[in-house]
């Protein structure tokens, strides 16, 4: 033997002793530390380590060496010693779960290279069908977890394959395995495996073919694993090509439980596809779900067809497949559309894998979802119903869901299609059906609005009706929320003015699921339905409906009244006056608008009924907020009862109207009988206000009611003292009674604005405080104009601009004083001083525009007939002073267009209202202006084509002659 065969053998003798000896202390830390701890231990993994470095190194020295360099005893060892150390790693895994610590992937390394050195050169299948195996199994291992490398050993150099990746290690932070190519070393000894298994012969080919078929596939699975952690994605889908495609033959050998777990591998890829975990980050969600469909679709390839009997885990693990598989296909929708459709095939099949008494809450939400994908492909709408039935079916209704059903609809259904209310009223029978019945009425008012917002009114109804209907079939009461919403939109419907509608939305008011918990609503909504046919004159309808409501209420009984009037009917209006009196919530104001209404209808036997029964209900202490005046009635009644009586068509009997007649008179005897009455009255309201001043004196604290009954006491007294002022003629009133009132007039001010300093009166009476001294200052004012005080005047109204709240009736009121006492004054100034020349035409134009503004603005026909005369006035002034100069004694061209323009709008407003002459002497007169203003011949003419046109319009004859014969001269 030669020198240089010699050294190696003792080197190989050496490396053999330094496993022995490194073998020993490891089995030594295994056996006699826990477990926890050994997981742990600083030198453990370096020395495991160690030992596959050293084993490895012998396998090399091994494989360049021309003779054997162990003996069968020692191979025997290693083989021993590594299966040792592979199966510590097995139960060490099955201590510390799925996430494995480096000491497990240490231990399979270290035991892998044991039985690797300690095998044959030469394997038959068997054996080799082992190795690949381990091969693969450790590649995996060391490629899937985190673990330290030892910076050197105390045995020789360490692999080059192993010092590489130790330099690598010490470039990142954490130490990953899946990114280094310590697992590829491994995996390539597992390619040679696989190699030599492939060219083997197996003279018992039937009996190895499953063993075979499972060491390729795990090997090929291993290093899909690999490849895909280190980011080489060609080969792993190359590896993934030849376990699925190559040789599909292979896969038939495979157990159930192989498949199960090749598939979780598969899987394990395509959801780190659509998690975007690591390396990719950066690419779009689109592009990574397209690549994680084919991962996804080969994984449920390989257990679609398996029996789902065999295993505990096939069910859960094709769902799983298929749940990821339809997130792939949404999510790359957008690359290619067709997706959709594979998306809603996955998750049909998925949900039915599901049990029909599996409620849980995952499996609910792939219902939503297939719902989302189905709108999102614009499927049609039943497919959508039959979706969201599903999901109803199987919820669980609580506040949150039933929130969730409420804001999808708008936007899962096609607004304003008919889906949508078929898909809510799908909801409110799934919640009578099931357990939802605390949301029923909540979902019904979703319903409710957005049935509210269809442009259709007739299909909404519709949809709205069957919602109804299915309740009522299961007898189920609703609340009175969902009643009052439907009287909000018909009252809603009504104030646009949209009868029909309205009627409508009131009737569903009154469905037989509301009538029971809201009778009040119902006959609400009964009552104003019948108010808008009444309102478009449908009378037959109104009363149909007037008919369903309860008959023992006023408010019903009104409607009646409303109808009979409407429609002529004399003695059905009495009737319904004199139920609706003895009616329930019978209300006083009903009386009065049933007054104004039979007074607008002109049935004279109808309104003298409302009166007597307005009158009768005065009586009444209740009705004293009504704020009628009895005496008012009576003599309204009189009145109405002598028209009656004079009307030879009335079909009431005189005997009955006489009758009615001499009651009233009856009445209001005893005020008739009492002498000197206005004289008599103010006395007692002044003994009135000074006990009750007498009284507050004395009292220990101010009475808002005490200070209200003085100032009341108090202007009553000083109204009563000025009635009887009026009722005497001018020339009659000496000076000392007037000195009187007003002496009372200021006292009874200062006495109210004393009240109203003192700050006991009430916001709620301060404005009632404020009307009465209002008047009072009108009563000043009245006084002062008999006077002739004109200075008073002015302080008066300087008095009313300082009030709080000063009203414009008062100073309407001083002004029309101040015209009726100067009238005469004003138009005895101007005519005197036109005879006498004393006024520029000017001022005359412009005084003369102030008086007619002012007897214009009254609109009666005596103020009119002073209008034109002084209009007339002013053509005659025209006449002499109509030039074309600008001087004092020229005529305002201005004043000219407004004589012209009031003229002749006066003129129209004349003929508006039939008054035929006046507007032809307004016409005339406004013609005749023209000859005065520039282009006055085309404004003459047309004045007069107006004015022709405007006279054919009235064909009105006035005793017996045609006022179109009455010739009109511009």
């Amino acid at each position: 033997m030669s020198a240089h065969k010699r050294k190696e053998r003792t080197s190989d003798f050496e490396n053999f002793d330094s496993i022995q000896d490194l073998i020993l202390r490891i089995k030594t830390k295994l056996n006699h530390r826990a477990d926890s701890q050994s997981a742990h231990h600083p030198t453990l993994v370096t020395e495991l380590y160690e030992l596959a470095t050293l084993s490895e190194r012998l396998l090399i020295l091994r494989s360049n060496s021309s003779h054997p360099l162990l003996d069968q005893c020692q191979a025997d060892i290693l083989d021993r010693e590594g299966t040792y150390l592979w199966n510590h790693s097995s139960s060490m895994r099955l201590l510390v779960g799925d996430q494995m610590p480096p000491l497990v992937a240490a231990l399979r390394l270290a035991g892998f290279r044991l039985i690797e050195a300690g095998s044959p050169e030469n394997l038959d299948v068997d054996c080799l069908v082992h190795m690949l195996q381990l091969a693969s199994k450790t590649g995996a291992t060391l490629a899937g977890n985190m673990f330290p490398f030892p910076r050197n050993t105390s045995h020789g150099p360490i692999s080059p394959r192993v010092t590489l990746t130790i330099s690598f290690f010490r470039t990142v932070l954490f130490p990953d395995l899946g990114k280094y190519e310590l697992a590829s070393s491994v995996l390539t000894s597992a390619a040679k495996f696989e190699q030599s298994l492939r060219n083997a012969d197996d003279p018992q080919n039937n009996m190895h073919q499953q063993s075979i078929a499972q060491a390729t596939v795990v090997y090929y699975c291993s290093r899909m694993e690999a490849a895909w952690k280190e980011g080489n994605d060609s080969v792993a889908q190359y590896m993934l090509r030849n376990i699925t495609e190559s040789n599909v033959e292979r896969l038939t050998h495979l157990s159930a439980r192989d498949r199960e777990l090749l598939a979780s591998k598969v899987l394990e890829i395509g959801r780190s596809l659509l998690s975007g975990g690591g390396r990719d980050k950066e690419t779009k969600i689109d592009a990574r779900a397209e690549e994680a469909v084919r991962w996804l679709q080969k994984a449920f390839s390989l257990v679609e067809h398996l029996d789902d009997t065999l295993t505990a885990g096939a069910i859960e693990l094709k769902r799983c497949i298929l749940r990821n598989l339809a997130r792939a296909y949404v999510l790359s929708s957008s690359l290619n559309a067709e997706n959709l459709t594979r998306a809603e095939t996955a998750l049909n099949e998925l949900l039915d894998s599901i049990p029909p008494d599996d409620k849980d809450a995952a499996n609910q939400e792939l219902r939503w979802w297939k719902l989302a994908v189905l709108k999102r492909r614009n499927a049609p709408e039943d497919a959508l119903f039959e979706t969201f039935r599903s999901i109803i079916d199987y919820m669980e209704f609580t506040e949150d869901n039933v929130t969730k059903c409420i804001s999808i609809w708008p936007r899962i259904f096609w607004y304003p299609a008919r889906s949508e209310d078929a898909a809510a009223s799908s909801v409110c029978l799934g919640a009578v059906n099931h357990s939802g019945l605390p949301f029923v009425d909540r979902l019904l008012l979703a319903i409710i609005f957005h049935c509210s917002k269809d442009v259709d009114h007739a299909r909404a109804m519709h949809d709205l009706g069957e919602t109804f209907s299915l309740l009522e079939s299961t007898e189920f009461e609703l609340h009175k929320i969902g009643a009052t919403a439907c009287l909000m939109y018909g009252e809603r419907k009504h104030s646009l003015k949209r009868y029909s509608d309205s009627v409508d939305w009131f009737l569903l008011g009154t469905r037989k699921a509301f009538l029971s918990v809201a009778d009040a609503c119902a006959s609400k909504c009964f009552r104003k339905a019948a108010l808008c046919h009444i309102e478009q004159e449908e009378y037959a309808q109104a009363l149909a409906i007037i008919r369903q409501c309860p008959g023992d209420e006023a408010a019903t009984h009104y409607l009646t009244f409303l109808v009979a009037v409407k429609q002529g009917w004399e003695n059905d209006a009495i009737q319904a006056v004199k139920a609706m009196v003895h009616g329930t919530c019978f209300d006083h104001r009903m009386l009065l608008m049933a007054t104004r209404v039979a007074h607008e209808s002109d049935l004279k036997n109808v309104l003298l009924s409302v009166l007597q029964a307005l009158l009768d209900s005065i009586r009444d202490r209740q009705a004293a907020e009504m704020n009628v005046e009895p005496i008012t009635l009576v003599r309204c009644m009189i009145r109405l009862v002598l028209r009656l009586i004079a009307d030879p068509s009335n079909a009431m009997g005189k005997d009955a109207l006489i009758d009615a007649l001499t009651g009233h008179f009856a009445t209001v005897q005893g005020c008739t009988e009492w002498d000197n009455a206005e004289e008599r009255v103010p006395p007692l309201f002044d003994v009135s206000r000074e006990l009750l001043e007498t009284y507050l004196e004395t009292a220990l604290e101010a009475d808002e009611e005490m200070h209200l009954c003085i100032v009341f006491s108090s202007f009553a007294a000083t109204s009563a003292r000025v009635f009887a002022m009026r009722k005497l003629e001018l020339q009659l009133v000496n000076s000392d009674t007037l000195e009187f009132t007003a002496h009372e007039i200021q006292n009874c001010e200062g006495r109210l604005r004393k009240i109203m300093e003192k700050g006991v009166i009430s916001s709620n009476n301060i404005h009632r405080v404020l009307q009465c001294l209002n008047i009072l200052l009108m009563f000043e004012a009245e006084l002062a104009c008999r006077t002739k005080e004109w200075q008073l005047i002015l302080k008066v109204i300087q008095k009313v601009a300082q009030c709080e709240t000063p009203l414009s009736d008062t100073f309407e009121a001083i002004a029309d004083m101040l015209w009726s006492a100067q009238d005469a004054l004003w138009m005895a100034i101007l005519h005197a001083s036109l005879d006498r020349n004393a006024l520029s035409v000017g001022k005359f134009a412009r005084w003369l525009r102030a008086i007619c503004t002012m007897l214009l603005s009254r609109n009666t026909a005596p103020d009119r007939l002073k209008a034109i005369g002084y209009v007339e006035q002013a053509i005659a002034v025209l006449e002499e002073h109509g030039g074309d100069g600008d001087g004092e004694e020229t005529y305002p061209m201005d004043e000219r267009y407004w004589l012209l323009t009031s003229s002749y709008n006066t003129g129209i407003e004349c003929l508006h209202v039939s008054l035929l002459d006046d507007a032809r002497r307004w016409f005339e007169a406004s013609s005749r202006i023209c000859s005065y203003v520039p282009d006055g011949t085309i404004r003459a003419k047309k004045i007069t084509e107006t004015y022709t046109q405007l006279m054919n319009r009235y064909a009105v004859f006035v005793s017996g002659a045609s006022l179109l014969a009455t010739p009109f001269h511009p």
